[in-house]
């Protein structure tokens, strides 16, 4: 059987039968569910536990066995002995344990990804293999060992090849979500996945170079090799921007795991996001580290003593409040070192304490409890006291705090004696204003050290109250079925009853702004100011990053240019890894020689970038002689792309980055094209796609960073540099632009633009 039909029918029963395990084990979870769910809620409370134990662990194996349903086996590897070892998405045994598929993170799969011919241990050849939904549509063989006699059988059946699995996958078209590269991983993107849990790596690498998709194989990774420690923990991704977020939500899925927590870091504290956009200046300065300071400042500011003490009468007796007795109840609250609402108790608590005892001082007797617990609820009733307790220790929120910071101008040069006076005016806004995205770290660094403001902290006590009693009951439930001496603790069977499954975790995780995470993926963190750190590293006191980027494409004017800078003092010299991707699998060789040699002109920082495939014609320059008819030639362009890249099945993406300034014109413009040139129910199904999935996108340079497209417009280059706030943040900006496309590039300018900015 050395024919390449045959070849493809022996794959087809292998797959078959790896489909035919997981059909088996989804309809045998399925029926445990449904027997658990049928119980209903009767019995004692053990066996209630037990039910409800139960059906969230086959709800969680239900979501895992159906999300690896697309492409569950992609390789193979022959040894010296003959043997065969299928790898896929997840790990296969039969009913008698028999292996039939192993899953690609485990130690046995990793030769598929790291063997060459100079180091390929017992491994003499791979095979990748193709599937179209179920059936084996190809088979692709690289040979390890010259001498082994698979070499032989591989060329007569025409499956000998190199690396013709990575190259088809690189030519397909876009489809909005971004896909997973398991069947393709590359040895250099494989030790970065594989590195130690416990150091924070770095991966820095040019466009296409994969960094995103290794750091979410990474997290894959880790979550299975690491499964106790991280599976209560949770992993937390942060990116850039929702539509990112929507484009990768596929990907850990398809991989074999749920549950892990995605946000942005406008949106990172619960309840809260930041909708508004800052000056590139004002987030910079918002960003800067000695804004610590500031917050800081702010807080200590609303801890002071009353310039008018009040005395109270009580009894007949005046009960004065003096300076002293303040200082030393503020004294006693910050010796607790609590956050500023939790050490608010003690101060308020000291301070009537040292009022009650001025009372008692005036009388020639001892006074009884009830005396004394009497005086104590009338200083507390008393408005004038609580008022000047108010003053002496403000209770606060964070919200509050940085609304009051932007909105009084002499507070901010109090508490930022570093900031010039152009810039306290630039941060200035209403009263009342919403909050930005660059003052969620802010916010946040103000909600870490005032604590919950105190209607929180009683709410978090009845919560409290809550939990010890459900504990209790799980105790006692473990007492009464004999279960547990240390394998199952009350902690883990009451999460348990409350749903707390990976999904769960995740939920909880994303609804508790405190919560500490196992692992943090950072994606595009070259953009991160020290701020947006300090938020991230309060969430990961163990510092286990995997941090994604490129110093070449940074916007921000208070991101990261050189990594060191920015790593050393967050987790010290020598104490992380910067691993390189060197390799472009997204341009073509043509697209990115001119964005590299741009970009090397305007002095960034390149990645050592050798694109895998050539692509004749795939960059094309146009320049317009009259300017008003750049958006009927801009229109035109993108519609000949239209025809060739995006289909009615959904597949296939378009860019025109542009102008911010350009882009209503465009958008116009480009629409009346389609209108015109495409069926009335094609351009209605264009039409009727969202922001997050739609097939023709026209947008500025900030929109598009982490995403890629078939074919990409470039616009009026020199007018996307113009607006940028720097040469620097333009170069790194119009980089980015260039370096989307999959298959093809216009630059389309007029020649006015073009003599401002050659290219």
């Amino acid at each position: 059987m050395s024919s390449y039909s045959s070849q493809l029918h022996e794959e087809q029963a292998a797959v078959s039968r790896a489909y035919h395990r997981l059909d088996a084990l989804r309809s045998q979870a399925r029926d445990r569910l449904d027997a658990v769910r049928s119980a209903g809620s009767h019995g004692s409370p053990t066996q209630r536990t037990e039910r409800d134990s139960f059906a969230t662990m086959y709800e969680d194996r239900l979501t895992q066995l159906r999300a690896v349903e697309d492409r569950l086996v992609f390789g193979r590897l022959d040894d010296v002995r003959g043997e065969r070892r299928y790898i896929g998405r997840i790990g296969l045994s039969s009913e008698r344990h028999e292996p039939i598929l192993t899953d690609w993170r485990a130690e046995a799969a990793r030769p598929f990804y790291e063997a060459t011919p100079s180091n390929h241990g017992d491994i003499v050849m791979r095979r990748h293999i193709t599937l179209n939904f179920r059936e084996v549509v190809g088979i692709e063989d690289e040979v390890l060992d010259v001498h082994a006699e698979q070499v032989d059988r591989a060329s007569s059946a025409g499956t000998l090849t190199g690396e013709g699995a990575l190259l088809a996958s690189l030519s397909s078209r876009r489809t909005g979500k971004m896909a997973d590269i398991v069947a393709t991983i590359q040895a250099e993107q494989d030790r970065i996945i594989r590195a130690s849990l416990d150091r924070p790596v770095v991966v820095q690498g040019g466009p296409g170079t994969g960094k995103t998709a290794v750091a979410l194989h990474r997290a894959a990774y880790l979550l299975y090799t690491h499964r106790r420690r991280l599976e209560n923990a949770g992993v937390l991704v942060v990116g850039p921007s929702m539509a990112f977020l929507h484009y990768i939500d596929q990907v850990l899925p398809s991989l074999g795991e749920t549950g892990v927590v995605s946000r942005t870091m406008a949106d990172l504290i619960p309840g809260v996001r930041g909708e508004a956009l800052d000056t590139p200046r004002n987030a910079m300065l918002k960003g800067d580290r000695r804004m610590r300071a500031v917050i800081e400042n702010a807080v200590a500011f609303r801890e002071r003593v009353p310039a008018n003490m009040p005395v109270t009468r009580i009894n007949g007796i005046n009960v004065p409040m003096r300076r002293a007795d303040i200082e030393q109840a503020q004294i006693d609250a910050h010796r607790t070192r609590q956050p500023h609402n939790k050490a608010r108790e003690t101060f308020v608590h000291d301070a009537l304490i040292a009022m009650r005892n001025r009372y008692v001082e005036q009388l020639d007797y001892t006074p009884e409890q009830a005396e004394l617990s009497d005086v104590m609820l009338q200083l507390r009733m008393n408005d004038e006291v609580r008022h000047a307790l108010n003053i002496a220790w403000l209770p606060m929120t964070g919200p509050w705090l940085i609304d009051q910071l932007f909105s009084k101008p002499a507070q901010l040069r109090r508490f930022a004696p570093w900031l010039n006076d152009a810039d306290v005016d630039a941060l200035m806004r209403p009263k009342g204003s919403a909050l930005t995205r660059s003052d969620i770290p802010l916010l946040d660094e103000a909600m870490e050290l005032l604590g919950p403001d105190p209607k929180t902290i009683a709410r978090q006590a009845a919560a409290n109250a809550r939990r010890g009693q459900e504990e209790q009951f799980a105790k006692d439930a473990l007492a009464q079925s004999g279960v547990g001496g240390g394998i199952v603790s009350s902690s883990m069977l009451l999460d348990e009853m409350n749903g707390m499954g990976s999904e769960a975790v995740a939920q909880r995780a994303g609804s508790d702004r405190e919560w500490t995470y196992g692992h943090i993926v950072v994606d595009e963190a070259q953009e991160l100011t020290a701020m947006d750190w300090r938020m991230l590293i309060r969430r990961c006191p163990s510092r286990s990053f995997t941090i994604v980027g490129d110093v070449a494409q940074t916007a921000a004017m208070g991101g990261t240019r050189r990594w060191r800078d920015t790593m050393d003092p967050l987790f010290g010299a020598d104490r992380w890894d910067l691993d390189e991707l060197t390799i472009n699998y997204r341009n073509p060789q043509e697209v990115s020689n001119i964005a590299s040699d741009f970009a090397a002109r305007e002095g960034l920082y390149i990645s050592t970038l050798n694109a895998v495939r050539a692509l004749p014609d795939s960059v094309a320059r146009i320049e317009i002689k009259d300017a008003e008819l750049l958006g009927k030639a801009v229109a035109h362009h993108a519609f000949k792309l239209v025809s060739q890249f995006v289909s009615g099945d959904g597949t296939g993406r378009v860019a025109i980055i542009a102008p911010q300034g350009r882009i209503p014109a465009l958008r116009e413009a480009i629409r009346e094209q389609l209108r015109q040139e495409l069926e009335l129910d094609e351009f209605a199904r264009l039409q009727a796609q969202g922001s997050w999935d739609e097939q023709v996108s026209v947008c500025d340079t900030e929109m598009v960073k982490g995403l890629e497209y078939d074919a990409v417009i470039v616009v009026q280059p020199a007018q996307i540099e113009e607006e940028a706030p720097s040469r620097i943040v333009a170069a790194s900006d119009l980089y980015v632009a260039m370096t989307r496309p999959t298959q093809r590039l216009l630059i389309v300018r007029t020649c006015d633009d073009a003599d401002q900015l050659p290219l």
